[in-house]
């Protein structure tokens, strides 16, 4: 029961009320402890200070002169008086303002019984001996005692007040968390049920439900994003596999009707060519997967990205050479990254690549790099004829090709994989330049 209670807010609020109270308690014992011990040494005080004027009154004048003085106190009698009783040797009284209800004994008496005028007390008493009897000075109690009773309701309803306004706050607490919480929770059924819309209410305060409330929200759209990726790339690969796939079928229904013997071998071979595109496109898929996975970071290290570049540049200029392009590079020294260098080269020679498949020739590229502040840009630029700006929006999606190169060799990948890279990398790639020529950029941090 105690672990259930202390896991729900209610239960937490209730136990640390309890555990004020707790503590309320004991220092109200203890103020009680030495409010009344400091009050009996007052009494006490009281008491010593009397008899030894009294005790200066029998040097001076003897019995008589006490009980003299005794009588005259017991005329002037307030309420906050000493009581008093003066016998002789036999214990008959000689002067007294009250009747002893206990033996009379030299010393401090702290529950010293006594009786005056049909009032039965109790007081706190000191009793000396003199020459021929015994002086008994006693300081009633009855104000001790009230101010000890005033001092427990005082404490009682401190400690009251104390629970009371803890399981109250308790309550409050538990009902105004239970009502947040609710809506969290109606937010989460109504998404298990199928509602990826719904969204946790926030009401703007920016308290820790408010901040909570932000981060599932980020988190479900972010979850709503992946869906949607996820969504489209089913729709994607349905869609481009068809084509392939369809070729394939043909090709292998040919090789089994042909009748030709080099007619059926030309079939198998263009059937093959066509499961190796397949399975390029898979392993492309599969690639991306597991550089937006993440699974990649392991093996982040530390990479000269100045050396890479330059070394993809002298890679590729022949090939641009070849084709009647031309490469330029513009590369800063001392660019360094953290990361996958495999990847990095990856992502840069699939930007090189687009520029031999897609643009004419005479067409000059520029690979360049620079570095500003903790940002590293590396941006390839051609001055080709870009792509119309209806198109340029959705080029690093899956599968997605402009116009003008459905009649190239591609799959509409390679971007999706510059950026998967880019993103890996704790950057982005983005269409720096669409018309008046193409240009994608890769923004990444600069490490130390």
């Amino acid at each position: 029961m105690l672990r259930r209670l202390w896991r729900s807010t209610f239960g937490v609020v209730a136990l640390v009320a309890i555990g004020f109270a707790a503590a309320t308690l004991a220092i109200g014992a203890i103020a009680y402890i030495v409010t009344h011990e400091a009050l009996e040494k007052q009494l006490d005080h009281r008491v010593s200070v009397e008899t030894d004027a009294l005790l200066q009154e029998v040097k001076e004048g003897g019995i008589a002169s006490v009980a003299e003085s005794i009588r005259l106190r017991e005329a002037t009698r307030t309420t906050s008086s000493l009581d008093y009783l003066l016998v002789d040797k036999a214990g008959r009284s000689i002067a007294a303002t009250v009747t002893p209800l206990v033996p009379v004994r030299a010393g401090y008496e702290e529950f010293f019984r006594f009786r005056r005028d049909g009032y039965t007390g109790i007081g706190q008493s000191l009793t000396t001996a003199l020459p021929g009897g015994m002086l008994v000075v006693i300081a009633d109690r009855r104000d001790l005692k009230e101010i000890d009773r005033t001092l427990e309701i005082l404490f009682a309803g401190a400690l009251g007040a104390m629970l009371a306004l803890g399981v109250g706050a308790a309550a409050l607490i538990g009902w105004l968390t239970r009502r947040r919480l609710a809506r969290i929770d109606a937010t989460a059924k109504a998404i298990i049920a199928g509602d990826l819309a719904q969204r946790v209410a926030r009401d703007g305060s920016e308290s820790e439900f408010d901040q909570l409330a932000a981060t599932l929200n980020q988190m479900l759209d972010r979850m709503a994003a992946l869906m949607d990726n996820l969504r489209q790339v089913s729709s994607d690969v349905a869609h481009d596999l068809r084509t392939p796939l369809t070729r394939l079928c043909n090709q292998l229904e040919r090789a089994s009707t042909g009748q030709d013997d080099d007619e059926r071998v030309d079939a198998i071979h263009a059937a093959r060519d066509q499961a190796n595109e397949l399975l390029e496109i898979f392993a492309a898929l599969l690639r991306i997967a597991e550089v937006e996975g993440l699974a990649e970071r392991r093996a982040l290290a530390p990479v000269d990205l100045s050396a890479l570049l330059d070394e993809m540049v002298d890679t590729y200029r022949p090939d641009f050479e070849a084709a009647d392009r031309r490469l330029v590079a513009a590369i800063s020294t001392g660019l360094q990254v953290r990361g996958d260098r495999r990847l990095l080269a990856q992502a840069v020679s699939n930007l090189l690549e687009n520029a031999l498949r897609h643009t004419p020739a005479g067409t000059t590229a520029t690979l360049s790099a620079s570095g500003s502040g903790e940002a590293i840009d590396v941006e390839l630029a051609d001055d080709g004829p870009g792509v119309p700006s209806h198109e340029a929006d959705r080029l690093f999606q899956r599968f997605a090709r402009a116009e003008a190169s459905r009649t190239t060799a591609g799959h509409g990948l390679g971007l999706a994989l510059v950026r998967a890279v880019a993103v890996g990398h704790g950057g982005d790639a983005i269409l720096s330049r669409s018309t008046g020529g193409f240009a994608v950029s890769l923004r990444l941090t600069r490490s130390h």
